[in-house]
């Protein structure tokens, strides 16, 4: 068994997405860093489409991360961060931006480090959130505009079956109007600090072409669920639906995604497989190991243990469709007060998981748990419990999703190899 492949990536599609995403970057770069454009960082949790329709470009805090990830830069940032003083347990995911800044290092940062946003924005969804961003803030030399994220009394498990038209019922009307009260006070900061306005014509028509974009990735995501063996690799999954995701509603990413689903049912009517001789499907749950893609193939060759499931996919579906009802802001805003928590806290999270398992006929599932993260910002114990009550065993995996320090993927893959043993799956 080749221990240490590389990402495979086999849709002419995906080649497509990273390509776009490249020239991207650099417009990206040409605009506010040679240009001077007014931009925004905000986590990925937040009303993006607001700065879609407002023609404000963004910088995500997560896509920055998994970017300096990628280029091998985690290490040196998360040094620099701890000869500072700050502790070498922080949740490394949101707090990798905040390395880099405070790193200060034009000569290794990408575009000399970040210039400066008229705003950073973050709904207040764990413990350290709000001093992750306040500082970064202040690093900057801008403003914080802070989200709630109020609990909800009314807690539906099956959430996935009626987001589309019934959001108000499940995400509670307090919850949404106080969503679109803050959004609309975070249009006034934007239209305050930039030279652009807010027109609610735009955001209805962006939201209609989200919901034609991710009813392209839905389909997908149903058909390779129901197919046997995986027609298409985790990892052309997860840049054919994230790369659309961070431009979602543009002509670009509908057209792909529509791509994208059009490249799957090929696949699917020609008999393409990730692997001819697979044994097992896997599920992956929690955020992409960013610094080691490749992961994602190492068992397959020997083992036929092929990960069908990551939650990027079908995670379109149930959580981004929405009948806007004529209210735009207000379908945006049951999106945005419910994201976070419907993917990572019970008894949405797990509810979830279980029914998706169900639905992929996933034989065992792993489970990323961050060193740093808070137990308060995820339920990955109550779902492996739960999984395991389906028949579906799990095994947590002690990484992190952008810091390579500690990972050994050649120790990692076997002793997922005697977890699949020990459960009968080899």
């Amino acid at each position: 068994m080749n221990s240490n492949p590389r990402a495979r990536n086999d849709l002419a599609c995906t080649a497509a997405a990273t390509g776009f995403q490249r020239a991207y970057v650099g417009e990206l770069k040409r605009r506010v860093v040679d240009g001077g454009e007014p931009f925004v960082v905000a986590q990925a949790d937040t009303p993006h489409e607001i700065f879609h329709a407002m023609d404000i470009p963004l910088i995500t805090n997560q896509w920055w991360s998994a970017y300096l990830a990628a280029k091998q830069l985690s290490g040196r940032y998360f040094e620099a961060l701890e000869r500072q003083g700050y502790p070498n347990n922080s949740c490394r995911y949101c707090s990798l931006g905040l390395a880099c800044t405070l790193a200060a290092d034009p000569a290794t940062a990408p575009w000399g480090g970040l210039p400066r946003p008229i705003a950073l924005v973050a709904r207040l969804t764990c413990d350290c959130i709000q001093q992750v961003f306040t500082l970064w803030a202040h690093a900057l030399g801008t403003e914080f505009f802070p989200l709630e994220a109020p609990a909800w009394r009314h807690k539906d498990p099956a959430w996935f079956g009626h987001s589309y038209d019934r959001w108000m019922e499940v995400y509670e009307p307090g919850r949404i109007e106080l969503m679109v009260e803050e959004m609309r006070d975070l249009i006034k900061l934007l239209e305050r600090k930039s030279d652009r306005r807010y027109d609610e014509s735009r955001l209805e028509t962006l939201m209609e072409r989200i919901n034609e974009q991710e009813g392209y990735i839905a389909e997908a995501a149903q058909l390779i669920g129901a197919t046997r063996p995986c027609p298409v690799a985790v990892t052309d999954q997860m840049t054919n639906t994230m790369i659309p995701q961070w431009h979602r509603g543009s002509e670009w990413a509908v057209a792909h995604a529509r791509r994208f689903r059009d490249e799957v049912i090929d696949r699917v009517r020609a008999g393409h497989a990730v692997c001819s001789h697979e044994r097992s499907r896997l599920m992956w749950i929690g955020a992409g190991l960013w610094h080691d893609s490749g992961f994602y193939h190492a068992l397959e060759e020997r083992y036929g243990a092929v990960f069908v499931w990551s939650m990027y996919m079908p995670f379109a579906g149930p959580q981004y469709l929405r009948e806007t009802q004529g209210r735009p802001l207000h379908a945006l805003a049951s999106r945005i007060c419910s994201m976070n928590e419907v993917l990572h806290l019970p008894p949405w999270m797990n509810a979830w998981m279980v029914s998706e398992a169900r639905r992929c006929g996933i034989d065992a599932a792993l489970i990323l748990m961050p060193p740093g993260n808070r137990i308060s910002q995820s339920g990955i114990r109550l779902t492996a419990r739960a999984l395991e009550a389906a028949g579906v065993p799990t095994l947590t995996v002690d990484a992190d999703m952008v810091a390579s320090g500690g990972w050994d993927r050649e120790e990692f893959v076997m002793r997922v190899c005697e977890f699949l043993a020990g459960s009968g799956l080899t």
